[in-house]
């Protein structure tokens, strides 16, 4: 009985001790709450005074920020604007030179497919109007006098004009 009254001596200690430990824990606990929530209090209190102030101070820096941005963006566009606009006048000149070179073999397959047909060129339609303004001129100094009109069966025709027998290309 003796050893009984000894282990229940020990357990009423070690319980009051337990007991302890955990009022103590559960103190401390409420106290941390108690300072989280104070902390909590203060930063809202806080924000509400400071908070008008640090969010122009943030509306401020992002303009700075923008400004910045635009500035250098600015200067990136124009650099690529002149970029493009080179390489658009380089394009513009090939195909000028292009177009150019197509119109001029066209011009000369033109006139080759003429030149077949028989045609009179620029060169045959200016010496013909020399050769009309010879005789107009020739029949002036006769005093007008026209010739002798012969029939139309009398009138011959005139040979048909050799054609030079080039390959079209």
């Amino acid at each position: 009985m003796a050893k009984f009254k000894k282990t229940a001596k020990k357990s009423a200690r070690t319980s009051k001790a337990s007991a302890q430990q955990a009022e103590q824990l559960s103190r401390t606990l409420s106290e941390s709450a108690q300072q989280v929530w104070l902390a909590g209090v203060g930063a809202f209190s806080r924000a509400q005074t400071e908070g008008t102030k640090l969010f122009e101070a943030l509306i401020k820096e992002g303009l700075k920020l923008e400004k910045n941005a635009l500035k250098f963006a600015g200067g990136q566009a124009d650099a690529v604007r002149g970029a493009v606009e080179n390489k658009v006048g380089q394009a513009r000149e090939r195909a000028t030179d292009t177009w150019d070179r197509l119109e001029k073999v066209f011009e000369d397959r033109v006139q080759r497919a003429l030149i077949k047909l028989g045609v009179p060129g620029r060169d045959d339609l200016a010496e013909l109007t020399r050769k009309v303004d010879t005789l107009t001129a020739e029949l002036r100094k006769q005093g007008g006098k026209a010739a002798p009109r012969k029939t139309a069966k009398a009138v011959k025709k005139p040979a048909a004009r050799k054609t030079r027998s080039t390959p079209v290309s």
